[in-house]
């Protein structure tokens, strides 16, 4: 199947690029508080370079998202054996997940990319057949969606998520310490020395991962507490204060003071996964022969938590057949005043 790249456009002006391969978004076009268009995700000029390793730019990964511990979990009285692709750990689908199988494409006019991919019985260790499908659109409101569905034949666990890494100042070579972040979220899953969580949901409060009202996400990356000295930074799954789960939830704001952009991200997932950018560190080279270096880039990848399988009081990520996996999330641009 050939890779190609699709482009979206609204009446607003704003555009988004996506590829079959691994269903990655390339780019987002948006606006800045002077009505300048700025590329606010990093990645690649070509698009070889997305089937070298990397970070997982753009990709819907999965079919878990995040880490399983052991690369091991139970169901239904079976144990099944994941690949383990970071340290002993299995992580967002494998060593072969879905950000690097072709997806089967459909443009859906100027505003909407449908994308589907079926991942056979076994693949990666994972039980049943399970045919995704990912939704891609582009509103007048400068609103990216993504809708992802999953049905399966057999009993497995799924959790998908969009892996961008977002740069609101659309310049690479600058970090995102300097974003102000908001997380609505009281509590947070801590984990240990692998990133995977203890089970212990616990308080923000008095913490480095109180984000509850806007923050400086570098004001406190450096404090030497526990958990970033794990991360080098934020890698951490937010517990979001949903009152109806299921429901589209304002989860996180971010504002780059600078350009006067702001992200709005709205979920029906119960977690958000914030990366800081800890592991870049200058040897990929993206977009106009920018070097990423750490914190060039974050990631807010709207889930299920990690190691869920493995974590009974968790929200399950189990799937049955006659049942339909749906994760909705938009990223929603916009523009602050001085």
């Amino acid at each position: 199947m050939r890779t190609e790249v699709f482009t979206l456009k609204n009446k607003q002006g704003a555009e988004v690029q996506i590829t079959n391969y691994g269903a990655r978004v390339i780019s987002i076009r948006v606006p800045d508080r002077e009505g300048s268009l700025g590329d606010v995700v990093l990645g690649f000029d070509s698009l070889a370079n997305y089937q070298d390793p990397n970070p997982y730019f753009g990709g819907i990964v999965g079919r878990y998202a995040n880490r399983i511990a052991k690369g091991k979990f139970s169901l239904e009285g079976v144990t099944y054996q994941l690949a383990t692709n970071d340290r002993d750990n299995h992580l967002h689908g494998g060593k072969k997940g879905f950000d690097n199988v072709v997806w089967t494409a459909v443009p859906r006019g100027t505003t909407q990319l449908e994308l589907t991919c079926e991942s056979p019985d076994g693949e990666e260790g994972y039980p049943g057949t399970l045919l995704t499908t990912a939704t891609y659109t582009l509103t007048d409101d400068n609103g990216l969606e993504i809708e992802l569905r999953a049905t399966t034949d057999k009993p497995t666990v799924v959790n998908l998520a969009n892996h961008s890494y977002f740069n609101l100042t659309g310049d690479g070579t600058k970090s995102i310490l300097d974003h102000e972040l908001q997380i609505n979220a009281d509590r947070f899953t801590p984990t240990d020395a692998q990133s995977i969580p203890t089970g212990e949901l616990a308080s923000v409060i008095g913490t480095p991962f109180d984000f509850r009202t806007s923050t400086l996400i570098g004001s406190r990356i450096a404090e030497k507490d526990q958990q970033l000295i794990y991360g080098f930074g934020y890698d951490h799954n937010w517990v979001l204060n949903q009152k109806n789960p299921g429901e589209l939830f304002l989860a996180a704001t971010i504002v780059d003071p600078g350009s006067g952009r702001q992200l709005e991200i709205i979920t029906t997932e119960p977690g958000l996964q914030f990366y800081s950018g800890n592991l870049l560190d200058g040897t990929v080279t993206g977009k106009g022969g920018i070097r990423y270096n750490q914190y060039a880039g974050m990631c807010l990848e709207t889930q299920h938590f990690p190691d869920s399988p493995n974590q009974p009081s968790f929200p399950s990520t189990e799937l049955t057949p006659g049942q339909e996996h749906y994760h909705r999330v938009i990223y929603r641009f916009s523009v602050t005043k001085l």
